[in-house]
Protein backbone atom coordinates (compact mmCIF):
# COMPACT_ATOMS: atom_id res chain seq x y z
CA UNK A 1 0.00 0.00 0.00
CA UNK A 2 1.29 3.54 -0.58
CA UNK A 3 -0.61 6.13 1.38
CA UNK A 4 -3.09 5.23 4.51
CA UNK A 5 -5.98 7.49 4.78
CA UNK A 6 -8.36 7.88 7.19
CA UNK A 7 -11.41 9.60 6.58
CA UNK A 8 -13.60 10.87 8.43
CA UNK A 9 -17.86 11.81 7.28
CA UNK A 10 -21.18 10.78 8.79
CA UNK A 11 -22.77 10.17 4.68
CA UNK A 12 -22.07 6.84 4.19
CA UNK A 13 -22.49 7.34 0.23
CA UNK A 14 -19.46 9.99 0.00
CA UNK A 15 -17.61 7.31 2.03
CA UNK A 16 -18.08 4.49 0.18
CA UNK A 17 -17.21 6.70 -3.35
CA UNK A 18 -14.08 8.25 -1.88
CA UNK A 19 -12.45 4.76 -0.49
CA UNK A 20 -13.14 2.85 -3.58
CA UNK A 21 -11.52 5.82 -5.56
CA UNK A 22 -8.63 6.11 -3.12
CA UNK A 23 -8.17 2.33 -2.98
CA UNK A 24 -8.17 2.63 -6.87
CA UNK A 25 -4.66 4.75 -6.36
CA UNK A 26 -3.62 1.91 -3.70
CA UNK A 27 -4.04 3.95 -0.78
CA UNK A 28 -5.04 2.06 1.96
CA UNK A 29 -8.24 3.66 3.73
CA UNK A 30 -9.67 3.52 7.04
CA UNK A 31 -13.51 4.81 7.76
CA UNK A 32 -14.60 7.19 10.87
CA UNK A 33 -18.35 7.84 10.69
CA UNK A 34 -18.47 10.56 13.70
CA UNK A 35 -16.02 12.35 15.53
CA UNK A 36 -15.41 10.49 18.89
CA UNK A 37 -14.65 7.41 16.63
CA UNK A 38 -12.53 9.20 14.54
CA UNK A 39 -10.27 11.00 17.17
CA UNK A 40 -9.89 6.89 19.10
CA UNK A 41 -8.82 6.02 15.44
CA UNK A 42 -6.11 8.69 15.04
CA UNK A 43 -4.81 8.15 18.29
CA UNK A 44 -4.63 4.20 17.25
CA UNK A 45 -3.11 4.53 13.85
CA UNK A 46 -0.67 5.80 11.64
CA UNK A 47 -2.15 8.11 8.93
CA UNK A 48 -0.43 9.29 6.50
CA UNK A 49 -3.51 12.09 6.12
CA UNK A 50 -7.16 12.58 7.39
CA UNK A 51 -10.05 13.82 5.34
CA UNK A 52 -12.39 15.36 7.94
CA UNK A 53 -16.02 16.63 7.38
CA UNK A 54 -16.81 19.46 9.62
CA UNK A 55 -20.32 18.57 10.07
CA UNK A 56 -20.09 14.94 12.07
CA UNK A 57 -22.09 13.54 14.93
CA UNK A 58 -20.58 13.30 18.63
CA UNK A 59 -17.92 15.68 18.15
CA UNK A 60 -17.87 18.32 14.68
CA UNK A 61 -14.78 18.58 12.87
CA UNK A 62 -13.40 21.52 14.17
CA UNK A 63 -13.24 19.63 17.87
CA UNK A 64 -11.89 16.44 16.06
CA UNK A 65 -8.89 18.70 14.52
CA UNK A 66 -8.10 20.39 17.54
CA UNK A 67 -7.98 16.88 19.84
CA UNK A 68 -6.24 15.19 16.90
CA UNK A 69 -3.44 18.34 17.00
CA UNK A 70 -2.43 17.95 20.37
CA UNK A 71 -0.77 14.37 19.61
CA UNK A 72 -0.33 14.52 16.26
CA UNK A 73 0.79 16.80 12.79
CA UNK A 74 -0.76 14.06 10.65
CA UNK A 75 -2.06 16.32 7.48
CA UNK A 76 -5.41 17.38 8.00
CA UNK A 77 -7.96 18.51 4.70
CA UNK A 78 -11.49 19.74 5.99
CA UNK A 79 -14.35 18.70 4.28
CA UNK A 80 -16.36 21.86 4.32
CA UNK A 81 -20.18 23.38 2.87
CA UNK A 82 -19.44 24.96 -0.52
CA UNK A 83 -19.22 28.80 -0.03
CA UNK A 84 -18.92 28.87 3.74
CA UNK A 85 -15.86 30.80 4.02
CA UNK A 86 -16.01 30.94 7.88
CA UNK A 87 -15.91 26.66 7.65
CA UNK A 88 -12.70 27.36 5.57
CA UNK A 89 -11.06 30.07 8.33
CA UNK A 90 -12.26 28.34 11.09
CA UNK A 91 -10.43 25.24 10.11
CA UNK A 92 -7.41 26.76 9.69
CA UNK A 93 -7.45 28.04 12.86
CA UNK A 94 -8.50 24.64 14.28
CA UNK A 95 -4.78 23.30 12.96
CA UNK A 96 -6.22 21.77 8.99
CA UNK A 97 -3.95 22.02 6.56
CA UNK A 98 -6.02 22.40 3.74
CA UNK A 99 -9.57 22.53 3.04
CA UNK A 100 -12.35 21.07 0.16
CA UNK A 101 -15.58 22.31 -0.59
CA UNK A 102 -18.71 20.03 -1.14
CA UNK A 103 -19.73 19.08 -3.51
CA UNK A 104 -16.36 17.91 -5.24
CA UNK A 105 -14.43 16.33 -7.70
CA UNK A 106 -12.53 12.81 -6.87
CA UNK A 107 -9.94 14.37 -9.16
CA UNK A 108 -9.20 17.18 -6.92
CA UNK A 109 -9.20 15.16 -3.55
CA UNK A 110 -6.25 13.01 -5.10
CA UNK A 111 -4.64 16.39 -6.51
CA UNK A 112 -4.73 17.76 -3.01
CA UNK A 113 -3.73 14.83 -1.29
CA UNK A 114 -0.70 14.47 -3.43
CA UNK A 115 0.25 18.36 -3.14
CA UNK A 116 0.38 17.73 0.63
CA UNK A 117 2.38 14.46 0.20
CA UNK A 118 4.99 15.86 -1.67
CA UNK A 119 5.21 18.69 0.64
CA UNK A 120 5.11 16.71 3.79
CA UNK A 121 8.09 14.26 2.18
CA UNK A 122 9.99 17.33 1.03
CA UNK A 123 10.00 17.99 4.88
CA UNK A 124 11.34 14.69 6.07
CA UNK A 125 13.94 14.09 3.45
CA UNK A 126 15.36 18.10 4.47
CA UNK A 127 15.00 17.28 8.30
CA UNK A 128 16.82 13.58 8.12
CA UNK A 129 19.75 15.76 6.35
CA UNK A 130 22.89 15.77 8.79
CA UNK A 131 23.35 19.08 10.22
CA UNK A 132 23.30 20.85 13.89
CA UNK A 133 20.55 23.30 13.20
CA UNK A 134 19.77 24.97 16.42
CA UNK A 135 18.38 28.27 15.96
CA UNK A 136 18.55 30.54 19.30
CA UNK A 137 16.84 34.25 18.96
CA UNK A 138 15.79 35.34 22.46
CA UNK A 139 13.92 32.97 24.74
CA UNK A 140 13.51 30.66 21.75
CA UNK A 141 15.49 28.05 20.58
CA UNK A 142 14.64 26.33 17.32
CA UNK A 143 15.28 22.42 16.74
CA UNK A 144 15.39 22.66 12.64
CA UNK A 145 16.37 18.91 12.82
CA UNK A 146 13.60 17.49 15.11
CA UNK A 147 11.29 20.54 14.03
CA UNK A 148 10.86 21.42 17.66
CA UNK A 149 10.66 24.33 18.96
CA UNK A 150 11.07 26.10 22.95
CA UNK A 151 10.40 28.94 24.53
CA UNK A 152 12.11 29.57 27.84
CA UNK A 153 13.04 25.97 27.29
CA UNK A 154 9.49 24.86 27.75
CA UNK A 155 8.57 23.18 23.83
CA UNK A 156 5.78 24.48 21.82
CA UNK A 157 3.13 22.53 19.85
CA UNK A 158 3.08 23.96 16.26
CA UNK A 159 1.61 22.47 13.59
CA UNK A 160 3.62 21.66 10.49
CA UNK A 161 2.54 24.63 8.53
CA UNK A 162 3.13 27.09 11.59
CA UNK A 163 6.94 25.47 11.87
CA UNK A 164 7.34 25.56 8.03
CA UNK A 165 6.52 29.26 8.01
CA UNK A 166 8.32 30.15 11.10
CA UNK A 167 11.65 28.27 9.71
CA UNK A 168 10.86 30.30 6.67
CA UNK A 169 10.55 33.78 8.53
CA UNK A 170 13.79 32.96 11.14
CA UNK A 171 16.16 31.64 8.16
CA UNK A 172 15.48 35.46 6.53
CA UNK A 173 15.61 38.17 9.36
CA UNK A 174 14.08 41.11 8.62
CA UNK A 175 12.82 40.09 5.51
CA UNK A 176 9.55 41.40 4.81
CA UNK A 177 7.27 38.73 2.93
CA UNK A 178 3.98 39.89 1.43
CA UNK A 179 1.38 37.37 1.65
CA UNK A 180 1.03 36.12 -1.71
CA UNK A 181 4.80 35.08 -1.13
CA UNK A 182 4.48 33.36 1.68
CA UNK A 183 1.34 31.66 0.57
CA UNK A 184 3.44 30.47 -2.70
CA UNK A 185 6.74 29.30 -0.73
CA UNK A 186 4.93 27.25 2.36
CA UNK A 187 1.47 25.92 1.16
CA UNK A 188 2.99 25.69 -2.33
CA UNK A 189 2.20 27.40 -5.87
CA UNK A 190 -0.50 24.56 -6.18
CA UNK A 191 -2.08 25.35 -3.53
CA UNK A 192 -6.13 26.57 -4.37
CA UNK A 193 -6.43 28.58 -0.86
CA UNK A 194 -5.93 32.42 -0.70
CA UNK A 195 -4.12 34.64 1.59
CA UNK A 196 -6.42 34.27 4.44
CA UNK A 197 -4.87 31.02 5.01
CA UNK A 198 -1.44 32.89 5.91
CA UNK A 199 -3.08 35.44 8.23
CA UNK A 200 -4.93 32.91 10.07
CA UNK A 201 -1.19 30.43 10.75
CA UNK A 202 0.57 34.34 11.84
CA UNK A 203 -2.06 34.53 14.60
CA UNK A 204 -2.13 31.30 16.15
CA UNK A 205 2.08 31.22 15.70
CA UNK A 206 2.27 34.81 17.47
CA UNK A 207 -0.26 32.96 20.10
CA UNK A 208 2.10 30.04 20.66
CA UNK A 209 5.19 31.79 20.70
CA UNK A 210 5.01 35.15 21.79
CA UNK A 211 4.48 36.60 25.31
CA UNK A 212 2.05 39.31 24.25
CA UNK A 213 0.87 38.29 20.52
CA UNK A 214 -0.61 42.15 20.02
CA UNK A 215 2.67 43.44 20.63
CA UNK A 216 5.22 41.01 19.20
CA UNK A 217 8.89 40.29 19.88
CA UNK A 218 9.29 38.27 16.93
CA UNK A 219 6.92 37.73 14.07
CA UNK A 220 6.46 41.93 12.91
CA UNK A 221 3.71 43.04 10.66
CA UNK A 222 5.21 45.35 7.85
CA UNK A 223 1.39 47.57 7.69
CA UNK A 224 0.52 47.30 3.70
CA UNK A 225 3.06 45.05 2.62
CA UNK A 226 3.49 42.00 4.69
CA UNK A 227 5.38 39.91 7.62
CA UNK A 228 8.85 39.39 9.17
CA UNK A 229 10.94 38.19 11.58
CA UNK A 230 12.67 40.61 13.64
CA UNK A 231 16.48 38.99 15.49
Amino acid sequence: MDKKVLIVDDEKLIVKGLKFSLEQDNMEVDVAYDGREAIEKAKNNQYDIILLDVMLPEFNGFEVCQQIRDFSDVPVIMLTAKGDDMDKILGLEYGADDYITKPFNILEVKARIKAIMRRVNSKRQKAAEPAANVIVSGDMRIDMDSRRVFIENKEVNLTAKEFDLLELLIMNPNKVYNREKLLNLVWGYDYPGDVRTVDVHVRRLREKIEKNPSEPKYIHTKWGVGYFFQK
